[in-house]
């Protein structure tokens, strides 16, 4: 069980306040890793960062960081260095999904074909571009070092194109329609660890891919019994399901394992 010890790792942890990025957070923390918490706000960051330190004992700061901007990325590694004794693991897990809430959602401006053209962008700024900086930056560092663990986290829909029934309600209408950016992006990511595992195979740092299933969330029960349904395990995952996967890739457990797509999804896309 050794293999799965993070202790006198750090990790940098992007999307660090989302309901998975805390998780994302405490599953290293609670392996022994420290853990640097960023997401846009710098405040939310620092006080998750002392939460962290309360509940599992290690080293944790947070610092806000907007992951679009190179020059910002550059500054979030520097100030971690200064913290922390090397940078050894780094999740990218920052990303825009479309919410039933957001203003997008409504049924006709959620279609394809009215899909606007500046929400493509930003979610392609972050979902991706983000990812790039960030592996750049941090990855170089990791290449130097000559260790090191990437994870991207993606999702089931960078791998099968979006069921868009789900997203009906109980009399049948369409609510909303699952937008092609998100998929677009994930599998993107999918494929933009392929290449970072392969240029720096030779360096010693390992990146995956973690795609893992949707989580309930204050869904409709409606949504949350069609999603059960359509999925073998017969539910929606929890916030800490992708704990022990999460700490697979990022430990020796899975020092031979780069360039992969570790598929948690509860049997989503098993047929």
């Amino acid at each position: 069980m050794n293999l799965y010890s993070l202790e006198g790792k750090n990790a940098v942890v992007t999307g660090a306040l989302g309901l998975i990025g805390r998780e994302h957070c405490r599953a290293l923390a609670g392996a022994g890793a420290g853990v640097v918490v960023t997401d846009l706000d710098d405040a939310a960051c620092r006080q998750f960062a002392a939460q962290l330190r309360e509940e599992s004992g290690v080293s944790a700061i947070g610092i806000g960081a907007d992951i679009t901007d190179a020059a910002t990325v550059s500054r979030l590694a520097e100030e971690t260095l200064q913290h922390m004794d090397g940078i050894h693991i780094l999740v990218n897990n920052a990303a825009i999904n479309d919410m039933v809430e957001d203003p997008v959602s409504a049924v006709e401006a959620s279609r394809f074909e009215n899909y606007p053209i500046d929400l493509w962008r930003k979610c392609l700024d972050v979902n991706v571009t983000g990812t790039f900086l960030c592996s750049q930056v941090f990855g170089r560092h990791m290449a130097e070092q000559g260790r090191g663990s990437i994870v991207n986290i993606a999702s089931t829909y960078g791998i099968v194109g979006p069921d868009q029934s789900l997203y009906r309600d109980e009399s049948g209408q369409q609510t909303f329609y699952k937008s092609a950016v998100y998929p677009t992006a994930k599998g993107a990511i999918i494929n933009f660890t392929r290449f970072l595992a392969a240029y720096w195979g030779q360096a010693g740092v390992r990146v995956n891919t973690l795609s893992p299933g949707g989580v309930e969330n204050g869904q409709s029960p409606h949504f949350v019994r069609r999603y059960a349904e359509r999925t073998p395990i017969g539910r929606m995952a929890q916030p800490t399901d992708y704990h022990g996967a999460l700490v697979f890739l990022a430990s020796d457990a899975s020092s031979y394992m780069t360039g992969g797509n570790l598929v948690v999804d509860g049997g989503w896309t098993a047929w």
